[in-house]
Order: structure tokens, then C-alpha cells, then sequence
């Protein structure tokens, strides 16, 4: 059996990244913008700058990435943000989408 040269062997062992996953929130008729801000603040850790711009982006656009992140960390904020809106009485919604 012929060794495999060192070129052979890395191009072997290289690992792809895991994907990546787009946190979306997704306007509504309810959820009040201010309430949006403090979810992208506590949840997405935004500053206020970054949050009302994703918030705008959410009223005006329809729908605004929070964050990008692993599938496991995405699903956790998105059921964060789902949970903290319920909890207050708000529809907010909120989705995954694999990266390009």
C-alpha cells in the first residue's frame, strides 16, 4: 500500500465549517417596536443602535436578521425571543434560515 504524501493528507483533514443559521424576526401588527429593541438588546445583545436599526429593518422590510449564529445557539435565541414575547403578550415571531 503507497504512503500518502503530507499534501495528500491535509487535503484529506480539512473540516468544512459547520453552517451558519440567520436569526429572523418577522413583523407583525402587535408586537410594540420598543418591545422589539429590548428583545434585540437582552437577547441578541445589540446596543440600542444596532437594535432600532434591526428593528426598523423588522417594520419596514418586513423582517430583520437579529444574529447569525450555529443551528444549536439559533434555536436557542429563537425560542428565547418566542418565549419572552408570549410571556408579555406579544405575537413577535421569529425564524431560522441557513446562510448562503
Amino acid at each position: 500500500m503507497a504512503q500518502a504524501s503530507h499534501d495528500e493528507v491535509a487535503e484529506i483533514t480539512k473540516l468544512s465549517s459547520p453552517p451558519k443559521f440567520n436569526v429572523i424576526l418577522l413583523n407583525d401588527d402587535s408586537t410594540p417596536q420598543d418591545f422589539v429593541v429590548i428583545v434585540l438588546q437582552q437577547t441578541f445583545n445589540k446596543t440600542l443602535e444596532d437594535a432600532k436599526a434591526v428593528m426598523l429593518d423588522v417594520h419596514e422590510k418586513g423582517r430583520g436578521i437579529a444574529g447569525t449564529y450555529s443551528y444549536e445557539v439559533a434555536e436557542q435565541k429563537c425560542v428565547e425571543a418566542i418565549t419572552e414575547a408570549r410571556r408579555n403578550g406579544f405575537p413577535l415571531d421569529v425564524t431560522l434560515e441557513k446562510t448562503e
